[in-house]
């Protein structure tokens, strides 16, 4: 971090201190004029495993209740994206799935199932392995937290940008429900449920649905066909049992189901076709211009993406004693998925590929929490998770190789097997030690054990001759390998925090954070085999922050200044072996690349201007940089040596994120409420691909939302309206990169300006 930027760090925190900031949301009722609606509501968080004020966790954490998520748009977990600080939340790339997080610069973007993420996602406390499934509808959430920076102690691996929370509804507490229907543009039609009520004095049930339809704002110009759509249905039942004030258990059952066609994007680069006699041929040129949402691809109707996602919970609560609390959670999942992407998305077949996987995922933890009643609280736990996930994966690219024009057929079947076993012990103290005065430590130690096994089969043919010989089938092969592997780590944290006043803190904390390691998944010769093993990474955050709120309770905020060491880091490259052969070698290696450090600023609040007038902001500055980048390309005497690859850029880590929103309350003479927000948000230019290719990045852009919310006198009926990306800007959000097959660089879109109506009955 530059001089420049330290000192304007430091003078944010100082001069948010002085001013006595907190970091919240706004949540509760929009009742303009009360005393209520002139208060920010108090945010109560699981940041730590157990229930505190959002204002005593030393932790970067954001939450949303559910009218908060109203206010913001957010049907679907993406719709969180611009609303926190230094992160990046999108749909996967080509998948319509899976879910892209990046917390500070990172995340995992690749859906390969050996390739774990780097921000953990759970759901009433049960972790889900895979971006796939990840997509979640908020159907039935109370609330969604996210935690920005390594979650090594309390949550684990895979942890190292931050961790996802959501929070659903539970029977006994949120009685009563609610029916709503959504139309809007491009086909959208919506429609949830949500029941819930006591079955005696001791049981109490609910159960929520959704269904969502949308025909996709990206078509086929000459068939019409409809892209980037979406057929959800997603239901959820508990049942509560409460046989005293002593035992709490919450049984959940979930089922989704969606049926999707392709998730298509834009080829930014000119496509290639190696041509034995011709040399390289142009199949497409580079995309120029805006874009005008049409797209090609080579899959036939039937070829869509379907998934089925799964769950059985228990969760457990036994108050032992005054002091003491046991927690048991207990989660089975499972995830079938069927999905068809066109890498290159183009008529042409580069990159088209077939992906199926079957995961099981079983998880089981306990927890002692410990409160003495006065300055000593204490968690301890132990975790184990045995995931399996076997997968089958065709490749398809008939036309990347030719032969004077007769293109030479090409096939790729994958099957492999993948189980994980993972244990974990850990404990976390808090103690205040002193009046104003408190520490926290934790520790976690950390085994995962993999075992991978793989099978790989090509298959060249071609109807043409060249000079009586076709080299290409002379290479169909069958490469298999086994590997088994475990990794340790131990994660500790520990946090020193200080009261100034009752509403003013501050702190400062260093979290270590690890990603497992594994098996490239994309290990398809002998020569990959050989180096298939990548190792963890690793990662120390080092944070210093202030929260707090006025005296009146109209103003909250929060302002921190973070620095990150990431070592080992992983890092998939697309790469050739031997360029100039008649029959090039692909190579897409997972790599244990880089030295990381990212620096940054993070600014949060929310002021009440009136009785019913609400200003919020969040701001995001990150100063990220590679300082080792070990990537054989780069060197000039290096066979596969591409000058068009360089690590100057991090991906996914625009310097600047910020979000301003206006919400104003008007109390109507009948009784009822009118509300009007909107907001806007900005995101400073982005790369989109670890090999910095010029396509794959977006400028900088700014996206503005409008919405109106009218509540009837008794809160009975609501009637909600609203336009996202008003301007109906174009940016991209994702990036595919095989630039060593084809020249792939795709492209994935933000939606279009697209606007909705939304009628919601509580009963």
């Amino acid at each position: 971090m530059n001089r420049t930027h330290l000192s304007v760090a430091i003078g944010l925190l100082l001069g948010m201190a002085a001013s006595a900031p907190a970091q919240a949301q706004q949540s509760g009722e929009r009742q303009a004029g009360s005393d209520e609606a002139q208060r920010l509501d108090n945010v109560v968080v699981t940041a730590r495993r157990r229930e505190e004020s959002i204002f005593d966790v030393p932790v970067a954490v954001s939450a949303f209740g559910e009218s908060d998520l109203i206010e913001k748009q957010a049907s679907a977990i993406d719709g969180l994206q611009g609303s926190v600080p230094n992160l990046n939340i999108v749909q996967g790339r080509g998948s319509a799935n899976s879910v892209n997080v990046f917390i500070r610069g990172i995340g995992q973007p690749d859906a390969l199932q050996t390739f774990d993420p780097g921000v953990g996602m759970y759901v009433d406390d049960i972790y889900y392995s895979r971006i796939n499934g990840a997509l979640i509808s908020m159907f039935d959430v109370q609330q969604v937290e996210v935690l920005r920076g390594p979650q090594g102690t309390l949550y684990g691996k895979n942890s190292t940008g931050g961790a996802i929370k959501i929070t659903t509804k539970n029977p006994f507490d949120d009685e009563g429900g609610s029916v709503e229907g959504t139309i809007g543009q491009f086909g959208r039609a919506e429609g949830r449920l949500y029941a819930a009520g006591q079955l005696s004095d001791t049981l109490a049930a609910s159960v929520a649905g959704a269904w969502l339809t949308n025909d996709g704002f990206i078509s086929d110009a000459a068939s019409g066909r409809r892209y980037n759509d979406d057929d959800t249905r997603a239901i959820r039942a508990k049942l509560a049992y409460r046989p005293s004030d002593a035992f709490r258990a919450t049984l959940t059952i979930d089922h989704t189901k969606q049926d999707a066609s392709l998730a298509m994007g834009r080829p930014m680069a000119p496509l290639r076709q190696t041509d034995l006699a011709l040399g390289v041929v142009q199949l497409k040129p580079a995309a120029s211009g805006g874009f005008d949402y049409f797209a090609r691809t080579s899959f036939g109707p039937d070829k869509g993406q379907d998934m089925k996602h799964q769950g059985l919970t228990l969760g457990m609560e036994w108050d032992l004693s005054d002091r003491w609390l046991f927690k048991s959670i207990t989660g089975h999942r499972r995830l079938d998925t069927n999905s068809y992407i066109d890498i290159d998305a183009s008529e042409f077949e580069l990159g088209d590929v077939l992906v199926a996987l079957d995961q099981k995922q079983t998880s089981q933890e306990f927890q002692w929490q410990f409160d003495n009643g006065s300055n000593l609280q204490s968690t301890f736990g132990v975790f184990y998770m045995k995931e399996n996930v076997p997968s089958h994966q065709e490749a398809y690219a008939d036309d990347l190789f030719a032969n004077a024009g007769v293109p030479v057929g090409f096939l790729r079947t994958i099957d492999d097997d993948l189980t994980t076993k993972s244990t974990a012990a850990f404990a976390h103290v808090n103690w205040e030690f002193a009046p104003t005065w408190k520490l926290a430590a934790g520790l976690r130690y950390t085994r995962d054990e993999k075992d991978y096994a793989r099978s790989t089969s090509t298959f060249w043919e071609s109807d043409s001759l060249f000079l009586g010989f076709i080299p290409f089938p002379a290479l169909n092969e069958t490469v298999a390998f086994e590997g088994k592997q475990s990794w340790t780590a131990l994660t500790p944290s520990i946090s020193l925090q200080k009261n100034f006043t009752d509403r003013v803190m501050g702190y400062v904390s260093a979290n270590r954070g690890f990603k497992s390691g594994g098996f490239n998944g994309r290990a398809n010769s002998a020569l990959e085999v050989a180096n298939a093993v990548f190792d963890p990474e690793f990662v120390w955050t080092y944070e210093m922050g202030v929260k707090g709120s006025s005296s009146d309770g109209r103003f909250r905020g929060g302002a921190l200044a973070f620095i990150s060491n990431y070592e080992d880091f992983q890092a998939r490259v697309s790469e050739i072996h031997n360029p100039n052969s008649t029959s090039p070698t692909f190579s897409f290696p997972v790599l244990n690349a880089a030295e990381l450090d990212i620096k940054g600023i993070e600014l949060e609040g929310a002021a009440m201007l009136g009785e019913a007038t609400t200003l919020s902001a969040q701001i995001g500055w990150l100063d990220a940089d590679y300082k080792k980048f070990d990537d054989p390309r780069l060197d000039a005497s290096y066979p596969g040596f591409d000058p068009n690859v360089s690590h100057d850029h991090v991906p996914f880590s625009p310097e600047m994120t910020a979000r301003v929103a206006l919400n104003q309350g008007f109390s109507l003479g009948n009784g009822s409420m009118l509300s009007v927000g909107g907001d806007a948000s900005y995101r400073a230019k982005t790369w989109l691909s670890v090999d910095n290719r010029d396509v794959l990045s977006q400028d900088a852009y700014t996206l503005f939302g409008l919405y109106s919310i009218w509540d009837s006198p008794d809160y009975t009926w609501q009637v909600r309206a609203g336009v996202r990306n008003l301007t109906d800007k174009e940016y991209k959000v994702e990036g595919q990169e095989f630039a060593s097959v084809g020249n792939i660089q795709t492209a994935y879109y933000g939606w279009r300006r697209n606007w909705y109506v939304s009628v919601r009955y509580n009963f």
